[in-house]
């Protein structure tokens, strides 16, 4: 394994992880004490945006809608449609279940929406439209009955494509609110906002860390870092798909980790002047030189093994495979956010359109994780009957002795009261069944 380019080191990597912490934590106690007042007084401050109420009417959509183009609604709306049609292909994979594992008892499980959802979606930089498509559509799918949108204004306004695809997306409430003032208010609740259940959707740091402090009080879909992609090719490719598709996500932000793993030295080395030539007429390339100088890499690897093994450590959130055995990597990689297959593939139609979720685990999540899907909306809860007196006793004679095993006396007694009154035998207080 050679290093061609390496990034910062983790120490390196230290930020102001503290101060995040700090201010976010200072934030959501103000919202928590001063509701809408502290809220109004953060949109001003953050996002100089203070109109009369946060939350849009439907004329307000309508006129927001009417600005866009045919196309643009066509668009947004053929984009809804593929992640509508694969989250409901995952619902439909997602049964109830009532089986009798013995005569007289009854064990089963209930799969029931969340019942309500607050989605994010980002806005300051990017008008993430796509962002709205993933969380507010998987969430109608899954049939969460109130489900809160908000949005921060971009450019001083509400986003019209953005506040249309929260609507066609199914959000009952669109709130025009940014940042840790939005995720706070949504979560802790104020005085014209009731608080949900969940959180869900992707951010920038100060949202990311809003969320794992609210992470209890309410659930959320998983912890979200920058964007991170990680490209995986030999041969069979150049090194202009290559550049173009790290560069592609490095774009996202200033600290979006971009990594080749390669078999090809060749590949890497003109990789590296493809990036560099890209860069030079790149029209976000501030942005994504910034990510490509501190945490790009490119690694030469002796086979493929070897990628397949530092793959699975570095557990990028987006996996693009470009090589002769592209199906070999989807049959044995363990660690990763989502996989992108063959270079007719790539991670901007996963993002955008093609109808997989683009809310992914990053920083190593995806060792233990998957992303946001259709039943992070559902939750799936188990109940049992008993039927007959005799499977009462017989249960419950093995539940006392069990507790009883445990010295839990007074479990002990709810099996043993079900021993004498259906199966009509006399166990002594406090005693196990025998």
């Amino acid at each position: 394994m050679e290093y061609l380019k390496t990034a910062k080191s983790q120490s390196e990597r230290a930020d102001d992880d503290a101060q995040v912490r700090a201010t976010v934590e200072t934030t959501l106690r103000e919202i928590e004490t001063r509701g809408d007042a502290a809220v109004r007084e953060l949109a001003e401050k953050f996002d100089n945006y203070t109109p009369e109420s946060f939350r849009l009417s439907q004329s307000d959509i309508d006129a927001l809608m009417a600005e866009l183009s045919e196309q643009e609604l066509h668009d947004i709306k053929f984009a809804q449609e593929q992640v509508r049609n694969f989250a409901q292909a995952q619902r439909d994979t997602m049964l109830d279940l009532e089986v009798e594992p013995l005569p007289g008892v009854i064990l089963g499980h209930k799969t029931i929406p969340v019942q309500s959802v607050g989605c994010y979606v980002p806005g300051g930089k990017f008008p993430m439209v796509a962002s709205a498509h993933m969380s507010v559509a998987t969430a109608s799918v899954a049939g969460v009955p109130r489900i809160v949108a908000c949005t921060p204004p971009f450019k001083g306004k509400p986003n019209p494509a953005v506040i249309a695809a929260m609507h066609l997306g199914g959000a009952h409430e669109i709130y025009v609110l940014g940042g840790i003032q939005a995720v706070g208010a949504m979560a802790l609740g104020t005085e014209t906002i009731d608080p949900v259940h969940m959180l869900v959707g992707p951010g920038n740091a100060f949202v990311a860390e809003a969320k794992r402090q609210l992470f209890g009080r309410v659930g959320i879909d998983l912890f979200a870092g920058p964007t991170e992609t990680l490209v995986i090719a030999d041969e069979t490719v150049d090194a202009e798909i290559c550049a173009t598709d790290l560069l592609g996500q490095a774009e996202h932000g200033y600290n979006s980790p971009a990594v080749l793993l390669t078999t090809s030295r060749k590949l890497a080395e003109a990789t590296l002047a493809e990036i560099d030539r890209l860069l030079a007429i790149l029209p976000t390339a501030d942005t994504a030189s910034a990510s490509w100088r501190d945490y790009g890499e490119v690694i030469v690897c002796d086979d493929h093994d070897e990628m397949l093994k530092l793959a699975d450590d570095i557990a990028s959130e987006h996996v693009q495979v470009m090589t002769d055995r592209d199906d070999w990597y989807l049959e044995n990689m363990t660690c990763y956010g989502a996989l992108f297959l063959g270079p007719r593939t790539n991670v901007a139609n996963g993002d955008k359109v093609i109808g997989t979720n683009h809310t992914l685990p990053t920083k190593k999540a995806g060792r233990y994780t998957g992303g946001l899907w259709v039943g992070k909306f559902l939750k799936t809860h188990s109940y049992q009957k008993i039927l007959t007196d005799e499977a009462a006793a017989m249960i419950g004679a093995y539940g006392s002795r069990l507790c009883m095993l445990e010295g839990f006396v007074g479990h002990a007694e709810q099996c043993n009261l079900r021993v004498r009154r259906y199966g009509g035998r006399n166990v002594p207080y406090g005693e196990a069944a025998e």
